[in-house]
């Protein structure tokens, strides 16, 4: 286990003998010495359907178990927001940064790829891919959520998503202390990139005090002097006072090693796998420290996407479905307290009876 208390993935069939999705997809890419996984999980909904995250991995392995873990949160995360789709995630485990040709070589490549399966899955943006890059996998095969379906332009799904997670930290807080208002509140924002930046940005415009951190210094330090918040460095994050620690960049910070040092009252953030186990959720229960399950919180970009692909491009429409999220968890949130449990465990009871209901109208 590493210092931040993230373990390593154990070999490829160590990896996969511990997962219960429908199955893998795996090809390695010789260009560029690249491994492609596609994780396909769960399709009692529909389709499994998630973005495609691009990163370079210490192994070939971790990114196989990112892709897995990933694939099942989008499971829940569909079926938490009430949208038919199934849990799918796509990782391109690339051995350096790509850029240019090669880059977009790779890319046409893995939409190849997903031409094969037949619509089994659909890919969008995340971690490490742009909305550019959807458009280069779209001209390969027509398995991409995210595009305008009228012209094809790409559409960024980082302000949806910060959108959903402000609404989210305005459900924490009434929840927790009793009323939504940012003003004189204090948040943690851990990475400023295409979702920390805007949440960013609408919290101190709410009044909030905004406290960066961000492992490019200097994009730290100009973020904050733009939203007139602080810098905290990254090796104090985790004791920093503040009402609330918003994960908005790696998943699994919130764990066994992190939580006895955690100093805030919510964790609500944008990053995917939050937590390292659901363990962790109880942890943080027993400290008093109120969670914002990670697959509801984020929905906002998938489920404007969602919204998109069925052809919705009213702007208005679009925010007033992904501020829902703010009702959403506030029941979660009620549902904790009235059986004595995690959030994280009352969101997952919620999922299960979805999904359970699902099958026994069509079962298989």
């Amino acid at each position: 286990m590493s210092q931040a208390g993230v373990r390593s993935a154990p070999d490829f069939w160590g990896v996969l003998s511990e997962w219960d999705g429908i199955g893998a997809v795996v090809r390695y890419d010789r260009p560029t010495g690249a491994w492609i996984f596609v994780a396909l999980h769960d399709d009692t909904l529909g389709a499994p359907t998630g973005g495609c995250r691009m990163k370079v991995y210490e192994r070939p392995e971790d990114g196989l178990w990112d892709a897995l873990r990933l694939a099942e949160g989008m499971t829940y995360k569909w079926a938490s927001i009430g949208f038919d789709f199934g849990g799918g995630k796509s990782v391109l485990a690339i051995p350096h940064p790509l850029e240019g040709a090669e880059r977009a070589g790779l890319l046409r490549r893995f939409g190849a790829l997903l031409n094969t399966l037949s619509g089994s899955y659909n890919a969008g943006e995340d971690l490490g891919t742009t909305p550019d890059d959807m458009q280069i996998v779209a001209q390969v095969t027509p398995h991409v959520v995210g595009l305008d379906p009228s012209g094809g332009k790409p559409e960024d799904p980082g302000p949806y998503t910060a959108l959903g997670v402000f609404v989210g930290i305005q459900a924490a807080l009434e929840h927790r202390f009793g009323s939504a208002e940012l003003a004189g509140r204090s948040v943690l924002v851990q990475g400023v990139g295409d979702v920390g930046a805007p949440l960013a940005t609408s919290l101190a415009a709410a009044g909030a005090e905004v406290l960066v951190v961000d492992l490019n210094a200097e994009r730290a330090t100009a973020f904050a002097a733009e939203v007139g918040g602080r810098v905290v460095d990254a090796s104090a994050m985790f004791e920093t006072e503040c009402d609330v620690y918003a994960p908005c960049a790696i998943g699994a910070t919130v764990n066994p090693s992190s939580i006895p040092l955690l100093r805030c009252a919510v964790v609500a953030g944008s990053a995917n796998n939050q937590l390292l186990s659901d363990a962790d959720a109880q942890a943080l229960k027993d400290r008093d420290i109120l969670y914002a399950p990670d697959y509801v919180i984020n929905a906002g970009g998938a489920m404007a996407f969602a919204l998109i692909h069925q052809g919705v491009s009213d702007e208005g429409v679009l925010r007033e479905r992904v501020s829902s999220l703010r009702g959403a968890l506030a029941e979660i949130f009620r549902e904790a307290d009235t059986e004595a449990t995690t959030p994280l465990a009352a969101a997952r009871s919620r999922v299960d009876r979805i999904l359970h209901e699902r099958r026994q109208q069509d079962p298989r």
